[in-house]
């Protein structure tokens, strides 16, 4: 069973439809009702052996989270083999006083933190022992910035929050890595739109001359969660196409 949040669009759900396609069942979460039962119905379609259900909340609520799992729980049952932290989002920095910079701040560390600490909290009892993953969607932006705002610094702080989580759970055989995509424009992160001269420089930083995709992420996911990478924690996992280069 896998847990997968923002796992209605985008890379959530071509994370989803990785893990059912390896032959897991997998629960959906997010807040828009309607999005998550289209894709929970696509892919119950396309994957007919696989269960696929979802539940609506706000993962920055942590009422509706307990609500949420408590729910999946009478779906599908107690036991998590892989919990998907991927809801998040960004929040466009205006011009502003300091009451205003104060809550744009807050709102980016409650959609790109709180909702991965609030519901990995609340399964973290149910997760397999052993044999539970773990993974962190983050970004590329967590490891050079994102050129101002709240965004890269909120998603680095997963990747101390993940080290802790690593260190925590490993002597319960329960790993935890993190994946940092670089730039996936088929995401509502760029629901706004980019320029054509933006995106040839984006995908000119990469050495394999392309954008990522969705799939490019749900790949990395689905090795992250197979039975034989268990002596894969505490480590960030970069997936963009050479953009950033590894670094020790």
């Amino acid at each position: 069973m896998a847990y997968v949040s923002g796992g209605a669009t985008g890379i959530g759900a071509a994370i989803a439809a990785a893990l059912v396609a390896d032959g897991m069942n997998v629960v959906l979460f997010g807040r828009r009702e309607n999005t998550l039962a289209t894709t929970a119905s696509e892919l119950s379609a396309k994957y007919p052996d696989g269960v696929v259900t979802w539940q609506r909340a706000d993962l920055t609520d942590p009422e509706q989270v307990r609500a949420a799992v408590s729910g999946a729980v009478g779906q599908v049952g107690e036991s998590i083999d892989v919990l998907v932290n991927n809801a998040g989002g960004n929040v466009p920095s205006q011009p502003g006083d300091g009451a205003q910079l104060a809550a744009e701040w807050h709102q980016a560390f409650d959609l790109n933190v709180l909702t991965a600490v609030l519901l990995t909290n609340e399964t973290l009892s149910r997760l397999r022992r052993p044999g539970g993953r773990i993974v962190t969607i983050s970004s590329i932006a967590a490891l050079r910035g994102s050129g101002g705002g709240p965004y890269g610094p909120t998603k680095a702080a997963l990747h101390a929050w993940n080290c802790d989580l690593a260190n925590t759970l490993g002597e319960e055989g329960i790993t935890a890595n993190v994946v940092a995509p670089g730039f996936i424009p088929d995401t509502e992160f760029w629901a706004r739109g980019i320029s054509d001269a933006s995106y040839r420089r984006k995908v000119g930083e990469t050495l394999v001359g392309r954008a990522g995709t969705p799939d490019d992420v749900a790949g990395a996911v689905r090795w992250l969660a197979a039975p034989d990478t268990s002596w894969v924690t505490g480590q960030v996992i970069q997936v963009n196409g050479g953009a950033l280069l590894g670094r020790g």
